[in-house]
């Protein structure tokens, strides 16, 4: 449900609002008066159901990731910075200091769900409008990197033994009493210092016993709803060393390893992204993340196409590889 519009009082001389009390030549003050709220109002929401609990403000949400790219931060991190800054909250649309947090790092998201690509594409598209003639050049320069993601390095021991946790809480959640948890065992085998082919062995096999008991156990409807995460386990259990497309993560199943010549970093994990910024002013023009391992060079297509939609331009591509980058 679409948030409900925030109580205006009346004003008085004797309790100042927020805006009043800050610098108006701050620059987050005057960026947000440049931002088209109002867009962002008309095309979200009808994104929003019009029965149950009412959502955060779409201002705020809008805001908060604005500030979550400009100051480089996680979606925790911009909360407790937002309750600690008042001009955050000025630009968020605030019109009294907050000392509480707006909203709980989760709602990033179920808001990023809520507006998908097209949603951050049109706030993409909203930050490259606001530079005007400076994000119209001739020529740009596109830059493809690894987007890493917050991964610790994947081993099959972690892996295996996150999978064997997941089937214990399925398990309980649905009420289905395990024959052997394996709880004792395990903690004997992972306080082992050395993981030995013997232990990682063992290990897998436990995997394999709850997930087929999971799959005998369940009811139909039960099965059907934990399906794919006992599709992602089972892909878990399976794999090998030598495979390709492996699983490095079960909450980021599409990361992917990466390896991009560097010589201080062999393997990145995490996804192919590319980057156009305009050659003399340096504004960023577009921006596109690949689910598959591409070569840098069949990147460029699709993100001209980009930049060509957002800028109604055409460009000439001065392209760098992060491969000859150390």
């Amino acid at each position: 449900m679409k948030a409900k519009p925030a109580r205006r009082d009346q004003g008085t001389f004797l309790y100042e609002d927020l805006i009043d009390q800050l610098n108006p030549k701050h620059p987050l003050l005057q960026l947000g008066k440049r931002i088209p709220w109002e867009r962002f109002e008309q095309e979200f929401s009808p994104l929003y159901s019009e029965h149950g609990r009412p959502a955060k403000p779409i201002r705020l949400m809008v805001g908060l990731m604005i500030l979550k790219q400009l100051e480089n931060l996680s979606d925790e991190r911009v909360i407790e910075a937002w309750v600690q800054n008042p001009y955050y909250q000025a630009f968020c649309g605030e019109t009294h200091f907050q000392w509480k947090f707006p909203c709980d790092h989760s709602d990033f998201t179920y808001f990023r769900r809520r507006i998908g690509e097209d949603g951050a594409r049109l706030i993409f598209e909203v930050s490259v409008d606001l530079h005007g003639d400076a994000a119209i050049e001739r020529e740009i320069t596109v830059d493809t990197t690894v987007q890493e993601k917050n991964l610790t390095f994947p081993t099959d021991v972690k892996l295996l033994t996150k999978v064997i946790k997941r089937c214990r809480a399925i398990a309980e959640s649905e009420g289905i009493r395990l024959r052997r948890s394996f709880r004792r065992e395990l903690l004997g085998l992972l306080r082992q210092r050395f993981k030995s082919r013997k232990i990682i062995k063992r290990i897998r096999t436990m995997a394999g016993v709850l997930i087929r008991e999971l799959e005998r156990k369940l009811p139909p409807e039960s099965l059907a709803r934990h399906e794919d995460d006992l599709l992602l386990f089972r892909r878990v259990h399976a794999q090998k060393r030598t495979d390709k497309n492996k699983i490095y993560s079960l909450h980021e199943p599409d990361v992917l390893c990466i390896g991009k010549g560097k010589e201080h970093k062999k393997y990145e994990f995490g996804r192919k992204a590319s980057i156009a910024w305009t050659k003399t002013t340096g504004v960023i023009v577009g921006a596109m993340s690949f689910k598959e391992n591409v070569f840098d060079g069949h990147t460029l297509p699709d993100v001209l196409e980009q930049v060509w939609q957002i800028t109604d331009r055409s460009f000439v591509a001065n392209v760098h590889f992060c491969r000859n980058r150390q």
